[in-house]
């Protein structure tokens, strides 16, 4: 799939800048890490999705709620959870251990949403979680920053088919453009390949 084949999407993967809101006493911020969106500049935004098409969204555990209510505004129905990304720390073959109110977070979630009638598999064998040789038991890199591997899963899940990251990062030493090969991307940290209204 090239490119420069813009429209509708049939695989949309997005990692939405969530704002979070935490205690006044909190020294906890991600405001400092990134621009962030309010969840109604989220709601409000324009998604080029095709009327056959799945939405993979990453969410941290206390968005989930907000997240579901993110796809379904945008359309999509929630069908389940795709991915289970167990971090582990850069140096040491132990787990990342976050912050948390509760217990300390290691992990994130990637939903999957569906619109129109469900695409077919390209392959049958890709695991929800997958353990350290599989890669997405994988080491942490910057503040928010994926595994890239989570795009070659999705190729394989669901082919060769159009595809669109929202939210995208590359630039300030995320990772290289040729990252996204196959796929358009939008994001204030990358270099685009498609316009979206309303701008966030």
């Amino acid at each position: 799939m090239s490119s420069s084949n813009r429209g509708k999407y049939n695989v949309i993967y997005a990692d939405p800048p969530w704002t979070y809101v935490f205690s006044k006493t909190s020294s906890r911020s991600v405001t400092d890490k990134y621009v962030v969106m309010s969840s109604e500049d989220l709601i409000n935004m324009e998604i080029p999705a095709a009327d056959d098409s799945v939405l993979l969204m990453w969410a941290t555990y206390p968005k989930l709620k907000e997240a579901i209510n993110l796809g379904e505004n945008w359309g999509f129905e929630y069908k389940t959870v795709a991915f289970t990304w167990v971090k582990k720390n850069k140096n040491a073959d132990t787990p990342f251990v976050g912050m948390g109110y509760y217990t300390r977070s290691n992990a994130e979630i990637v939903l999957l949403f569906t619109k129109g009638k469900p695409l077919k598999r390209a392959n049958k064998d890709v695991l929800q979680v997958l353990f350290e040789d599989e890669v997405i038991y994988s080491e942490i890199g910057k503040h928010s920053q994926k595994p890239h591997e989570i795009r070659n899963r999705i190729v394989r899940l669901f082919g060769d088919v159009p595809r669109l990251e929202l939210f995208a990062r590359s630039r300030n030493g995320f990772f290289p453009d040729y990252e996204y090969e196959g796929w358009d991307v939008y994001g204030n940290q990358v270099n685009n390949s498609i316009t979206l209204n309303p701008q966030p």
